[in-house]
């Protein structure tokens, strides 16, 4: 019988073993590799694990006004949010914070309910809230020790001065602070700076690392905005908008002021108006910034063109007689005066008592080629430049395009479309020796490395200085002479020089002429020497004055506003008065 070698227990027992061998030749092969061939890789990949990279919110820019007041500025804020799971009752700590949020005890109670069962751990109490209430909240949390409520930095753009140029400065978006208005949005790549990051090592719980690496890279601050307003301007010119809206029933109304030797927009007002720091009343219609936006046909005090143009290139004078029947024909169409004027009269009258005949007669001398081209060098038909979104450059066609009644309409202020600021910037023109000058809003961009950019407007000459003198004594006998139609906008301090103007309202779903008016004045004082323009426009006045006056007319309605804005401007602009 022969004998065996091996019996099952020692093949079993050599299996085991070669397994055993296998296994720890695949674990050695395996920690040759990890700790051999991809460490490297290995540890990069550990490394990146680790690294947490934080952005750094850049701090967004201030908004100025000329005097160094804050319109628009950046301060701490914060969200406060509550993990759920840490709660130990809570229905009691919504009761706490409901006062707090915008819910009900009950609402709030439901959601932090709803979050413990789910397993939830963030529930958002309130947001973007000042340092003040954050503190109230955070005393009475602590007053009924509260666990599990958290402190989020979020920062909060204020508006300091609340309503008062809110249509010029805009506002910020707030999912990322983005400028979506105003001067915010026009100037956003300069205020919001550039972001920083923060790179740290943690732990798997976010702790950070005691000796980990850690990497700064610091946000770069928002440029500085200094604007050309004047807070006090502003704030009077507001004021005497919002009570023309209350006194005439006005749908809307825009009020211009410029200061007329450099372009500087002094206050810009539109009605309606909001505070910026509630956005509850928040729509399209009220962040309109009507004076630059809104076209409209100005009516008589377009007339200062047609005339200043005539007397310019030599066609009449001052003195000029205009035959000034009732009505005239051109065309198919039939142009009236207002009221009973002379059978004639000088150049000068017509400008004083606003005559549609006499002027069209003196356009009709002038030419349409002659008129048109100082209608666009007076800076009617394309934007005025100035930096505000949504700007409109009206509605003006080339010569070329002309029928045979386009010259008469649009020399007393019809088939043609401007806004508010650019027929400021026409006046500023006259106010300004004939000089017509850009107007502007910022006046200049403050870097954060202190470096400066200053705006510099372009000027061009229209008339000569002798036509603007002549054309503002001209404008000045409309308020100061009694019979004159702007001499509501007199006043008690100084001299002024303007124009009135009154248009219907063109219906368009109707096409044709409403019995709805645009009314409006515009004019500048001193009138010796003018330092500001102001230009008054009022959509849609009703009623009438105590002596029976329709306040459809500019002379009734925007010839009084023009007058309380503009004294009240020019003493706070420090200037002398000199009306004896």
């Amino acid at each position: 019988m022969k004998r065996r070698i091996w019996n099952r227990g020692d093949l079993r027992l050599l299996l085991v073993g070669i397994t055993f061998v296998i296994a720890w030749a695949a674990i050695g092969y395996r920690l040759f590799d990890l700790q051999g061939a991809q460490a490297a890789a290995l540890a990069t990949v550990g490394f990146d694990q680790r690294i947490r990279e934080e952005p750094i919110t850049a701090p967004r820019g201030t908004i100025y006004d000329r005097d160094g007041v804050e319109l628009a500025m950046t301060i701490d804020g914060w969200n406060v949010v509550v993990d759920p799971t840490m709660l130990d009752d809570p229905l009691a700590a919504a009761a706490v914070l409901a006062p707090y949020s915008d819910r009900s005890a009950e609402e709030l109670g439901d959601i932090l309910v709803a979050g413990q069962e789910d397993g939830r751990r963030y529930a958002e109490i309130t947001s973007r809230i000042t340092t003040e209430r954050k503190d109230q909240i955070k005393a009475d949390v602590e007053e009924h020790e509260l666990v599990g409520v958290f402190y989020r930095d979020q920062p909060l753009r204020v508006y300091p001065s609340g309503h008062v140029a809110s249509q010029v400065i805009g506002l910020t978006a707030y999912e990322d602070g983005s400028g979506i208005e105003g001067l915010e949005r026009t100037f956003d790549s300069e205020l919001e700076g550039e972001p920083g990051r923060l790179i740290v090592e943690r732990d798997p719980y976010g702790r950070v690392i005691p000796q980990g690496q850690v990497l700064l890279e610091p946000a770069t601050p928002g440029s500085d905005i200094v604007t050309t307003i004047d807070r006090e301007v502003q704030f009077a010119a507001e004021q005497g908008l919002r009570k023309a809206i209350q006194t005439t029933g006005a749908i809307g109304g825009s009020i211009v002021a410029m200061d007329p030797d450099t372009g500087a927009i002094l206050a810009m007002a539109s009605w309606p108006g909001l505070d910026l720091n509630d956005r509850s009343a928040v729509t399209a219609e009220v962040l309109r910034n009507r004076a630059a936006a809104d076209v409209y046909e100005p009516g008589s005090t377009l007339k200062v063109v047609a005339i200043a143009a005539a007397i310019d290139e030599g066609v009449v004078t001052p003195q000029t007689k205009i035959d000034t029947p009732p009505s005239v024909v051109v065309g198919e169409f039939e142009y009236e005066d207002h009221g009973a004027n002379p059978g004639w009269m000088t150049v000068a009258d017509v400008v004083k008592r606003s005559s549609n005949v006499g002027t069209i007669d003196i356009q009709r001398r002038l030419g349409d080629e002659r008129h048109y081209d100082y209608l666009t060098a007076f800076g009617l038909g394309a934007p005025s430049g100035l930096d505000v979104a949504n700007e409109r450059h009206g509605e003006l066609n080339p010569a070329g395009r002309w029928n045979e009644t386009s010259g008469s309409s649009i020399s007393i202020g019809y088939a043609i479309g401007t806004t508010p600021l650019q027929m400021a910037a026409v006046y500023s023109t006259v106010a300004n020796d004939g000089m017509w000058v850009e107007p502007f809003l910022v006046s200049e961009i403050i870097r954060s490395d202190g470096s400066r950019i200053v705006t510099r407007p372009r000027t061009r000459p229209v008339v000569s200085s002798e036509t603007a003198a002549t054309v503002r004594a001209m404008l000045g006998r409309v308020v100061e002479t009694e019979d004159g139609t702007g001499r509501r906008a007199r006043m008690s301090d100084y001299t002024a020089g303007g124009k009135t103007g009154t248009t219907e309202k063109f219906d368009v779903e109707l096409g044709q002429y409403s019995d709805e008016t645009m009314a409006s004045f515009i004019g500048m004082a001193p009138l010796s020497d003018p330092q500001i323009v102001v230009a008054v426009v009022l959509d849609s006045p009703t009623g009438e004055l105590e002596d029976g006056t329709e306040l459809e007319f500019g002379g009734a309605s925007a010839a009084p506003v023009f007058a309380e804005v503009t004294q009240n401007a020019l003493h706070q602009l420090g200037v002398a008065p000199d009306r004896n």
